[in-house]
């Protein structure tokens, strides 16, 4: 049996590689075709928005401030085919307020994003479950990574 001294500091070399591993992958996410990292902070903001959206509507309540998306901590990423365009599902968590509110939320996220044809634009895509099992997907455009908010 190996002294607890040498198990932990195998254990955390594993756990340094991994994060690094992890850091290098989500760093290279738009290399491989995948959404950079400004278009998933785009998307989940959209995401919040959306559902606050429906709440205040079904509540018949006035919507609050724009949401503010910080520390994405992304779990697993698969590429799926949206309609007949390439997509991307999503998972992790992430922290995130509405504006002008000092209490952060940490959330998980589940969230599907279809890409332009030429991965240069995206869209916010949501299943649409029918009663046969078939999915149609609603889609919501989102800013381009460069372009100016506002």
């Amino acid at each position: 049996m190996l002294p607890f001294k040498t198990v932990v500091a195998r254990l955390r070399r594993t756990l340094v590689t991994l994060a690094l591993a992890s850091g290098l992958l989500l760093a290279g996410c738009h290399a491989l075709g995948q959404p950079p990292r400004s278009v998933l902070l785009s998307a989940l903001a959209e995401q919040i928005q959306t559902t606050q959206l429906d709440v205040a509507q079904a509540l018949q309540l006035e919507p609050m401030g724009l949401p503010q998306v910080s520390r994405v901590r992304l779990e697993s990423q698969e590429p799926i085919p949206i309609g007949t365009a390439k997509g991307w599902h999503l998972t992790g968590r992430f922290d995130w307020r509405l504006s002008g509110d000092p209490i952060r939320v940490d959330s998980p996220f589940d969230l599907y994003l279809q890409a332009g044809e030429r991965q240069e634009t995206w869209r916010l895509a949501r299943p649409l479950i029918r009663q046969d099992g078939s999915a149609d997907w609603l889609t919501y455009p989102l800013p381009l990574p460069d372009a100016p908010q506002g």
